[in-house]
């Protein structure tokens, strides 16, 4: 297996003849790259129009230049590791050191500028996906305009016509690129108060991606279809996702947008939300209803907006009860109800590593500490305060607290819950064994009588009959 310098310099050695030379980057704005998977404060506008800025969840917001009145970005598409959870590094494709790339900020009339160095080592492009721009800048390679070589730099430009969510992603050999994860997340904002657009005072953006890596290897299998085993938030799977940490009276917008090969509902717990955009645009106030879940499909983004006025540790998650788990093998045989009593202790006579798995359910995974491949996760993780939450993948947690300062995003810690509001075990005097029904039938279609028994013979082949 190739070392970490091989991996990262393999791009930059295939496009060595075609590099950009010193001269012309001069004139281009300098890359900022992103080592940290840690989530970075907010990016207040230092100049251009000024907007309230969102926090990309385990991300950064990409820094600009202005020049003569357009703002200029540097995007640099190449090969990244990214840690997915401590104890699990993968290697992927992405943007500036991360994947996904830096969430791209700008104000509603900014005309943009993007420089877009491609260091893969094969050709490329990005799609501005959702935007309203001039056709030869849309991203198609091949289409719209022509592919970016390795080594070499294009520039795309056009004016951000409208406020809303959106994502960049290739559109050149997709199936490759999007499944190493290159992918960002695009916001524009207001330029100045919109009929349907509120204020708020948290702002979050989640792109949903997902990973087949076999336990024990780094880099994404690319040819899976469906059958990922690593669901992720920003390349990022619980317990490796950061909580979304807010004050409680806040009124919070999380920006979520899906780019792996399923939908997904979103589901949070404690509050109920509203969808206030779409990729589209915003959503007019008449067509909005509360939910507790929203399903985002493929290609798709939902703006939800709530206010966080219950204070605690709430569960915010994907309800597909698989995309909750890391690494996993499907061919697993359900074990629920098997007795192996006297089994377990044979088997581990030949094989001192055995442990059994599923005679009661998997939450036993949850605890257990079996040995586990190098680079790899375990299937159900995370410690809780009161013990393990038996989660990964798609889950983290909205942490709403009375005293957390506006501004603030730091983890405030555990929720101390007042006294007597924690579900606890009954003391009290056993309940009665409950009457369990043992009708014959249902009430629109009861059995008149019982069924007769019946008496048959079996005649086997070339043999005679018997009961």
């Amino acid at each position: 297996m190739s070392n970490r310098r091989q991996f990262l310099a393999g791009a930059g050695l295939l496009a060595a003849a075609g590099a950009v030379s010193r001269v012309a980057m001069a004139a281009l704005p300098e890359p900022v790259i992103q080592s940290s998977a840690a989530t970075a404060a907010p990016l207040s506008p230092p100049n251009g129009r000024p907007y309230d800025p969102v926090v990309t969840l385990n991300g950064w917001t990409a820094p600009w230049r202005m020049n003569a009145g357009v703002k200029e970005f540097h995007l640099v598409a190449e090969p990244v590791e990214r840690e997915i959870a401590p104890g699990m590094v993968a290697r992927l494709w992405g943007y500036n050191g991360q994947s996904p790339g830096p969430t791209i900020e700008v104000v509603e009339g900014d005309r943009v500028r993007i420089f877009v160095t491609n260091r893969l080592p094969e050709h490329t492009t990005i799609h501005w996906h959702g935007q309203r721009l001039p056709n030869g800048m849309d991203g198609v390679g091949g289409l719209t305009q022509p592919q970016i070589p390795p080594g070499k730099t294009f520039v795309y430009e056009f004016v951000a016509r409208r406020p809303g969510t959106f994502m960049y992603h290739p559109h050149a050999d997709e199936m490759v690129q999007m499944a190493m994860g290159m992918m960002g997340f695009w916001v524009t904002h207001p330029r100045a108060v919109h009929p349907h657009i509120a204020r708020v005072d948290r702002d979050f953006c989640i792109l949903l991606n997902a990973y087949d890596i076999e336990p024990g290897s780094l880099v994404p299998k690319v040819n899976t279809m469906l059958e990922f085993n690593l669901w992720t938030w920003n390349s990022r799977a619980f317990p490796g996702i950061d909580s979304l940490n807010v004050r409680q009276g806040d009124r919070v917008r999380v920006r979520i947008g899906n780019l792996t090969m399923t939908n997904h509902p979103i589901h949070i717990h404690g509050h109920e939300f509203e969808v206030t955009g779409t990729d589209g645009g915003p959503t007019q106030p008449e067509s909005r209803w509360p939910e507790v879940t929203t399903d985002v499909a493929v290609g798709q983004m939902r703006q939800i907006e709530f206010i966080a006025d219950e204070a605690g540790d709430w569960a915010m998650h994907c309800h597909k009860s698989h995309h909750t788990m890391n690494a996993m093998g499907h061919g697993v045989p359900t074990m629920v109800g098997i007795d192996h009593r006297g089994l377990v202790e044979g088997i581990q006579k030949l094989v001192p590593d055995y442990m059994l798995m599923g005679e009661r359910g998997m939450a036993d995974m949850g605890e257990m500490e079996m040995p586990l491949p190098d680079n790899t996760l375990p299937m159900m993780t995370g410690q809780g305060p009161f013990g393990a939450v038996e989660m990964g993948g798609m889950f983290t947690v909205l942490k709403v607290r009375r005293e957390q300062k506006p501004g603030d995003f730091s983890d405030p810690g555990w929720f101390r819950h007042p006294s007597g509001t924690v579900a606890r075990e009954w003391t009290g005097a056993p309940l009665a064994e409950a009457p369990r029904g043992r009708s014959a039938g249902g009430h629109a279609m009861p059995r008149a009588q019982a069924a007769p028994s019946v008496e048959m013979q079996v005649r086997k082949p070339g043999g005679h009959a018997g009961h």
